[in-house]
């Protein structure tokens, strides 16, 4: 028997650490978005009262017969085109065998040998160190039906099924060991979300279980090439969790090592509360699941037309808007990035630079008030009240020197957000927002100030620049944060060399 290590084991030095690479590779189970289930006709719904979205073909009555949804096979060609993967043409389910109760049928209705899509990559972000952008391979996407939820801590001593997941379209993806570090997967799972979102095939939300990811680690001896024995880690619901449960299972198998143990071929599952992997089951033989063909189902032909179609209709992927707010809008890669998190956001974006050529103001706007508003509030771009032109006319006026951004950000924002159908100039003046520009008046605001500060004239003039900020500030208090900044600082600027001229 191979000796083993605590769980609870002490942190391990950096030293020791980069004595050894983990080898790192995910299995992601997608919910497709569909108006129905993969091989069944009802409906499947978050949340739903347990066992009301069933039928006969999902509690595997007898004589009951699959069909397969069509749209799922759309959906999966649209993932496989993001991805630059093959599409097969000939597909054929096969049935994946094995118990366990959630699963009605006593079987899985899968894709064996002939996957959806295959091959195909995405590229993720790393830090410039490290290369920079980096691609984690593909290997295969392949279509399957979920199994039903067990709940084991509600009754004592009893288990609970709820089969409304039952047959529920997935589409796993399954990367190559391309991954190196638990922010490699971070930043995997991160492109892999937007990318279903923008796409909507699926919604991401891994907190509802409609992204599920396993990981595979394995850690060896830097240099080494021979692979170390392979842990799965399962019972992850956030990204986060999935970037912990690499961190901990990394130190945890060095330590083995370190120990002069060998790690156990083995799945485990993470614990939130303690932030551990737990054993669950070891794996010493590859399970038998005595795949054979789905009798009950034909093969399904995707032609070069189906796939043309699908490619006609697909949107701008992520990547694709992130170069385009890059350069033809100027933006930094930071709010590039920011702003295609999220494709709603990334749209209006682009129709509030349809309306404004300011568009990095446009981009601090979107980053700043609207979205502290938008996550006050929890509510997404599509419920936010003012329109794209509305929100370009007010920071039109903020770029023209008519209005501050504070007064813009603090007081007509909000004003515009009460009452939508407003136009931000009138509002504004109505406010009484605008900012002063009249050049006499401001000139006479100017002359106040200097007539009341001799002495600060006088050191200004002495070479002491610096005051002419406490001067500005004087002259702002006067005109109540009303006066045009640049044109008043202008004003005083010259009002000041006259006085030095004339001494």
């Amino acid at each position: 028997m191979n000796p083993t290590i605590s769980n609870n084991h002490e942190p391990i030095e950096a030293a020791i650490r980069q004595k050894y690479t983990a080898i790192i590779g995910l299995e992601v189970h997608t919910q497709l978005i569909l108006q129905s289930k993969m091989f069944a006709p009802e409906q499947a719904i978050y949340g739903a009262p347990p066992n009301t979205h069933i039928s006969v073909i999902s509690l595997a009555h007898p004589g009951t017969l699959p069909k397969i949804n069509k749209q799922a096979i759309t959906q999966a060609i649209k993932m496989g085109l993001a991805c630059q993967s093959t599409i097969t043409r000939e597909n054929y389910f096969a049935r994946k065998n094995y118990f366990y109760p959630d699963l009605p049928k006593g079987y899985q209705i899968t894709q064996d040998k002939t996957p959806i899509c295959q091959g195909g990559h995405i590229t993720i972000s790393t830090p410039q160190e490290r290369g920079g952008d980096k691609v984690i391979r593909i290997q295969r996407m392949h279509l399957e039906e979920d199994t039903g939820k067990s709940i084991h801590d509600m009754v004592p001593d009893e288990t609970l099924l709820d089969f409304n997941r039952a047959g529920i379209a997935l589409l796993e993806i399954v990367t190559h060991p391309d991954i190196r570090t638990s922010e490699e997967a971070y930043q995997f799972l991160t492109e892999l979300r937007k990318l279903v979102r923008y796409l909507e095939v699926c919604n991401g939300n891994m907190e509802e279980g409609a992204l599920r990811c396993d990981v595979n680690i394995s850690v060896m001896p830097r240099g080494a090439t021979t692979l170390g024995q392979k842990v799965e880690v399962k019972n992850m619901n956030s990204i986060s969790q999935v970037r912990l449960a690499i961190e901990y299972e990394i130190a945890r198998q060095i330590s083995v090592l370190e120990a002069g143990a060998q790690v156990v071929t083995e799945t485990r599952a993470y614990e939130a509360t303690t932030g551990q992997t737990i054993s669950q089951r070891t794996k010493e033989s590859a399970l038998d699941y005595r795949y054979f063909p789905e009798p009950d189902l034909p093969p399904i032909i995707v032609t070069e037309d189906w796939i043309e179609q699908v490619r006609k209709h697909m949107p701008l992927l992520p990547k694709e808007l992130y170069h385009k707010l890059t350069h033809q809008y100027q933006l930094s890669a930071y709010d590039a990035s920011v702003l295609t998190e999220d494709k709603e956001i990334a749209h209006f974006f682009e129709a509030l630079c349809q309306q404004t050529p300011h568009y990095k103001a446009a981009a601090n706007w979107m980053l700043g008030p609207v979205k502290a508003y938008l996550n006050q509030l929890n509510l997404s771009i599509q419920a936010f009240p003012l329109q794209p032109g509305t929100l370009a006319a007010l920071i039109d006026l903020v770029e023209q020197g008519q209005l501050s951004f504070s007064a813009a950000s603090q007081h007509l924002f909000p004003a515009l957000l009460e009452d939508p159908t407003q136009a931000p100039l009138a509002l504004a003046q109505q406010l009484d927002l605008l900012q002063e520009q009249d050049t006499s008046t401001l000139q006479a605001l100017i002359e106040e100030v200097i007539a009341s500060y001799p002495d600060k004239v006088a050191a200004y003039n002495n070479g002491k620049k610096g005051i002419l900020g406490m001067l500005m500030g004087e002259v702002m208090k006067k005109s109540q944060g009303k006066a045009a900044p640049k044109l008043a600082s202008d004003l005083l600027r010259k009002k000041l060399e006259g006085y030095a001229s004339q001494e």
